[in-house]
């Protein structure tokens, strides 16, 4: 599992950096105004709809069976339920593409109601809509393929195909978009661009495995069915932190402008950590689970479920208190130039720090929700992703008033922790110890390392006057010290506390 995380960390951190690139460009363009606005209201609903009708709904439902009925049944019969999950998602989606374009002013009227119909950046929202939806159906078939990949054990290919969105995104930018009109109109058309490159990677490596996922109609596949039975609830319980950001979407479309615009270029920087390794784990731990809970097994997969939590956090404690120190110099590395300003970066620096709370919650989600797909549990999930979604709401309406887009930041910080106690409990209760106590022990000192590495950039970073140095002082050299200095450090105290996760990487890193 460790080693199948690494690989997909790895890819991931390509993506993330080709990601960064792409956000720098484009702020460099369009700055965080009604155009960035309108692009980002328009990618954000198909992108909503893949985490929810694609790569969270399929592959937590698919992935469990196809486990399954591989071990039992034979690669023949697996490779006839992915054609069958093939046939009839491809069908759907190009439905819900056609109702989509169809029904796009309505679409962005319920996403994003601040948007005065007739204004200019609403009639900018829908016509990108327009073109960004067939991505859905591109990346939604990546994301089958994706699934399969991951079942047999290849997880690279899958991991990096997002390099290929960034690039064509970047391409977009600097390429289309001085030769279209609107201007913004690129970005979208790089979208289409991208959701076809990633879908077109997976192709090769489904060959050389021996899988061909031409469409199939065998739709009384009593596997097809499982899989469908559990995609309902999955697509609402594994997309609790999206559906958490599109209702912070709709929220901010009522402050002042540009605050869509903080959130997202603070959300993708959180979400850097998350994918480098949380989300490498979450990837790399479902096929294991899967297999487990297939077996019988639960003691084995208690373990390897609390093993992924702690290897989490070992990551993600130290990122949060990073980002909780660096949220400004980072954000002024990163996005200031061009149309994004030094207003604009304290303010994205600032939802930063309310997103960066939580990233503990938001980083040991991945690593838990996991356990409840593999023993085909979607139900739970779904129900508690109900009860968060009433808490963020009332929370974020709450905050929403005093700390403007900071306070929705912060309600899905919370919300998260929320998520995260009660599906605990509800695992616990089901399973019987999960071993809380010694990931607690762990999770307290990870913490303790975390604090002090914390303190340690925080005096490198703050009490020198960086201003004697320049421009490059401050805006390059200043973060990059920051980071050179955290990491040695955190390692280091990792160290001086004996912090077995760090053993256990390096054993890895050894092998490799």
């Amino acid at each position: 599992m460790v080693r199948a995380a690494g690989v997909v960390g790895l890819a991931t951190l390509a993506s993330r950096v080709a990601g960064f690139v792409r956000d720098l460009v484009v702020a460099y363009c369009f700055g965080a105004g009604p155009a960035a606005d309108a692009f980002f209201v328009a990618f954000r609903i198909p992108n909503l709809l893949r985490r929810l009708l694609a790569e969270g709904a399929l592959t937590i439902a698919f992935i469990p069976v196809f486990t399954e009925v591989l071990a039992k049944k034979g690669k023949a019969e697996a490779v006839l339920l992915a054609r069958s999950t093939f046939g009839l998602l491809g069908l759907t989606l190009l439905a819900v593409c056609a109702l989509g374009i169809a029904f796009s002013p309505q679409v962005v009227r319920f996403i994003a109601p601040g948007f005065t119909p007739g204004d200019e950046t609403f009639a900018l929202a829908v016509n990108l809509t327009r073109w960004c939806f067939p991505y859905i159906f591109l990346v939604s078939l990546t994301a089958l393929a994706s699934g399969v990949l991951n079942s047999l054990d290849h997880f690279f290919a899958p991991a990096v195909s997002p390099v290929l969105l960034n690039l064509c995104l970047i391409f977009g930018a600097v390429w289309l978009s001085p030769r279209v009109d609107p201007p913004v109109l690129g970005l979208a058309l790089g979208v289409i661009l991208g959701g076809t490159c990633q879908a077109l990677m997976q192709a090769p490596f489904l060959k050389a495995r021996g899988v061909g996922l031409t469409p199939a109609w065998d739709w009384r596949n009593p596997a097809l069915r499982r899989v469908l039975r559990l995609m309902g609830p999955a697509a609402f319980g594994a997309a609790i932190y999206q559906l958490t950001v599109f209702i912070n979407t709709i929220l901010s479309s009522y402050l002042a402008p540009g605050s869509i615009s903080y959130l997202y270029y603070a959300d993708r920087l959180i979400e850097f950590p998350l994918g480098i390794f949380a989300i490498a784990i979450s990837t790399a731990v479902l096929p294991s689970l899967s297999r487990q809970a297939a077996d019988g097994d639960q003691e084995a997969l208690k373990r390897t479920m609390a093993h992924g939590l702690r290897l989490t956090l070992f990551i993600n404690l130290p990122a949060m208190a990073g980002l909780l120190v660096l949220a400004q110099p980072l954000v002024l590395l990163l996005f200031t130039r061009g149309r994004f300003g030094l207003a604009d970066a304290q303010a994205t620096a600032a939802a930063v720090m309310g997103y960066g709370v939580g990233l503990w919650a938001f980083a040991a989600l991945r690593a838990v929700l996991p356990a409840f797909y593999a023993l085909k549990d979607t139900r739970t999930p779904m129900k508690v992703g109900a009860v968060c979604l009433l808490v963020n709401l009332g929370v974020s309406l709450a905050l929403m008033g005093p700390l403007a887009h900071v306070g929705l930041a912060l309600a899905t910080s919370i919300t998260s922790a929320v998520n995260l106690g009660l599906l605990l409990w509800l695992l616990r209760w089901r399973l019987g110890r999960l071993g809380g106590r010694e990931v607690l022990a762990s999770g307290l000192r990870i913490a303790l390392a975390a604090a002090g590495m914390a303190a340690l950039v925080w005096a490198v970073v703050y009490l020198p006057d960086w201003d004697q140095a320049g421009g490059w002082g401050r805006g390059l050299v200043r973060p990059l010290v920051g980071l050179g200095v955290g990491l040695a450090g955190y390692l280091a105290l990792a160290w001086l506390l004996r912090l077995r996760e760090l053993g256990e990487l390096m054993q890895v890193l050894r092998r490799r």
